[in-house]
């Protein structure tokens, strides 16, 4: 396939491009408390900094020192209870319990720097998108760390404590309008989907997010679903978040231009962006021991190329991820040349992208045509194509610099281990089913996304799913174990007059923990016949980021969550002649279920589609595991809001035991646990 070359950039002809570089040692000081080996550790900008002053890169920029972001820019961005968390998380009242905080948070460490770090990497990219979009810089390079794009409005997680492209981008576009910077354009080509960046700018028309990454249907880390091609915005922002999600491991410079060519480009011309903040995560880089991709850092340099034709050139790169310290290195140093204006030659006759490669670019292109006109057209016929692999070997890489002297030379098989997210054997076990499960799926087509139909039952489903581990995710009054127990072990507690039937594996659950979601807790219905009149507790399930609600998650088998959903949606039933307890013989969910699940992030369940607990909702994962929760689909939502399904407030007894959870479980105390349910059960939809 040929490259397309880049647009003219409006840089005036035999000037020396004025290219920005920050490089600060204090970002070097975020480290694993104990000294462990990890791979986001300081030796990454410490290398790329070796390599840029060693072939006299870094002597032809404007080398920067990284300021600290002030509170007010990042809290634009997230939470306040988050920015004053990484602000004190290195102060001395946190030595006792700060490795605590951090098992808190997915894939996170903290130490005496982090603080510090966190502040100047999100100063520095103000710092540095600021003076490109004033004109003082024509490009720049934020080499910083921690990385931020998986960061989110109210969490730190995957390494990132701020998302310092998303504080950037709105310091541009709200606090200094006089730059006259109307129009982002986020391109993320980190190998792992950048969920913070894309959550915090989705219903923004302002910001064009782009982001390219491994998938795999959702099993690749943050494996939170959303990184689908079907997620494109909403609202005033909907056309305006492209994912381009990889099927497999190996993708490499060839599947990375035809994107480039076939929807980035053509999508960028369209917006016409004022400026460009890229995300440069090089974990995609081929040797790279957590993202088992292929580019070269001749492959970047030619990325980056076609992208310097938009926005006049003005391009800050953030540093992301990357792990592997000699293509790091090699690729940052590539991409600097490019900035300065280096010519260099891009020798690849073959560049063939993968069948999947096309296909993905096919669907995404469907998807977003009626937003974006230019994708309507017919894609070249006739292009050389790969086989798509059957199976990629893994690349064994500690990720130190001895372990690959030169990136031309790597082997041709790649890693597609995902370190972040460590598979454990019992989630080896679990994804060895789900693939022999795959082959007798029916699938049906939605718009251009796919959803999964149940399998045919299976005798032996207990069997299959009590291998498997979940996390259910209570909202209601199952916040309170006595209550929730009941439905694992039968009987009932105070104030309900009916009692559960249990479930067929009466294990008590093998963790408790607590989170907050973005969802709206409301109260609906005007009577159950377990806790007489009054409303019970749903959780909306659309993604609302003023929204805050409390779940106590129970780590069960995938057979008892379906026992708890046969229970909730009262499915079983009481044979009085022989006083046997019937369930349904087949499960809701099952693993065919939890891989659409991940992927779309919900599904309603069509056998049981008018009972009130009939959508499952997908919210993330703990330690590695699916964080489930049930609740009513989005139709009743909407009924609720037209009146036409009652709201009314809870019963005394369901109000108590939903405060005895949040009381007992140590969230809130009594009086802010009655003010929490109070403000769901008056707060109109």
């Amino acid at each position: 396939m040929a490259a397309a070359p880049a647009s003219g950039s409006s840089r005036a002809v035999g000037s020396a491009p004025r290219v920005g570089l920050v490089y600060d040692d204090r970002m070097c000081a975020h480290a694993t408390p104990d000294g462990d080996y990890h791979p986001e550790n300081p030796e990454r900008l410490r290398a790329i900094w070796r390599k840029l002053a060693a072939e006299g890169v870094a002597s032809r920029c404007l080398v920067m020192k990284a300021k600290e972001a002030k509170e007010k820019y990042i809290a634009s961005v997230h939470t306040k209870n988050h920015v004053k968390l990484m602000k004190n998380i290195s102060s001395k009242e946190y030595d006792s319990r700060r490795n605590r905080t951090a098992n808190k948070f997915n894939s996170i460490y903290f130490n005496e720097g982090s603080s510090e770090s966190a502040f100047l990497a999100a100063g520095s990219v103000i710092e540095v998108s600021e003076k490109v979009a004033a004109g003082e810089l024509n490009s720049a390079i934020a080499l910083v760390r921690p990385p931020g794009h998986h960061a989110e409005h109210n969490e730190a997680m995957g390494f990132c404590l701020f998302n310092n492209v998303a504080v950037g981008a709105n310091y541009l576009l709200n606090e200094r309008p006089d730059l006259g910077i109307k129009k982002i354009l986020i391109v993320d080509w980190d190998v792992h989907h950048g969920n913070g960046t894309q959550k915090m700018f989705y219903s923004d028309p302002r910001v064009l997010f782009f982001s390219v990454h491994r998938f795999e249907y959702g099993s690749f880390y943050p494996s939170q679903g959303d990184g689908s091609h079907c997620f494109i915005g909403e609202g005033a922002g909907q056309g305006y978040n492209i994912n381009v999600p990889w099927e497999h491991a190996g993708c490499g410079d060839a599947d990375y231009v035809a994107v480039w060519d076939h929807v980035l480009l053509p999508v960028a011309e369209a917006f016409d962006p004022d400026i460009i903040l890229l995300s440069a995560g090089f974990d995609a880089a081929k040797g790279d021991p957590l993202g088992g991709c292929c580019i070269t850092p001749d492959g970047y340099a030619l990325l980056l190329t076609k992208l310097l034709g938009f926005a006049k050139g003005r391009i800050v790169l953030a540093l992301e991820g990357g792990y592997n310290l000699k293509s790091i290195a090699n690729s940052v140093c590539a991409c600097a040349r490019v900035l300065l204006g280096d010519k260099f030659t891009f020798n690849d006759p073959e560049m063939q992208p993968f069948e999947a490669t096309w296909r993905v670019i096919e669907m995404v292109r469907d998807e977003l045509k009626t937003y974006w006109p230019v994708l309507s057209s017919k894609l070249p016929e006739n292009v050389p194509l790969r086989s798509t692999p059957s199976h990629i070997e893994p690349y064994a890489s500690s990720g130190s610099e001895s372990d690959v002297e030169d990136v031309d030379e790597l082997p041709d098989a790649v890693s597609s281990v995902n370190i972040i997210q460590l598979v454990d054997d019992g989630l080896s076990e679990r994804i060895t089913m789900l693939k022999l499960d795959q082959e007798n799926l029916a699938t049906k087509k939605t718009s251009s996304c796919t959803t999964v139909e149940r399998s045919p039952a299976n005798s032996t489903w207990r069997s299959a799913l009590s291998k498997v581990n979940v996390w259910y995710a209570s909202f209601g009054s199952n916040m309170w174990k006595p209550r929730f127990l009941c439905y694992i072990e039968g009987g009932k507690v105070d104030g309900m007059s009916i009692s559960c039937s249990g479930s067929q594996d009466t294990s008590p659950p093998q963790g408790t923990m607590w989170k907050t979601v973005p969802h709206r807790l409301f109260f609906g219905r005007s009577s159950t016949p377990c806790w007489g009149t009054g409303g019970v507790a749903f959780l909306s399930p659309e993604i609302n980021y003023n929204d805050k609600s409390y779940i106590c998650m129970y780590k069960i088998t995938l057979e008892q969550f379906n026992d708890v959903l046969f229970q909730e949606n009262r499915l079983v039933k009481d044979n009085s002649e022989d006083g046997k307890i019937e369930s349904p013989g087949s499960p809701l969910i099952a693993l065919p279920e939890m891989e659409s699940i991940s992927s779309n992030k919900a599904l309603h369940l069509e056998p049981i589609k008018d009972s009130w607990y009939s959508n499952v909702l997908y919210l993330g994962e703990e330690d590695g595991l699916p964080i489930l929760t049930m609740t009513c689909p989005a139709t009743d939502v909407a009924r609720h809001k037209s009146g036409e399904l009652p709201l009314a407030p809870p019963s005394e007894t369901y109000s108590a035991t939903l405060i005895k959870g949040l009381v007992e479980g140590k969230q809130l105390d009594t009086n802010e646990a009655a003010n929490y349910i109070n403000a769901a059960a008056t707060r109109d939809l």
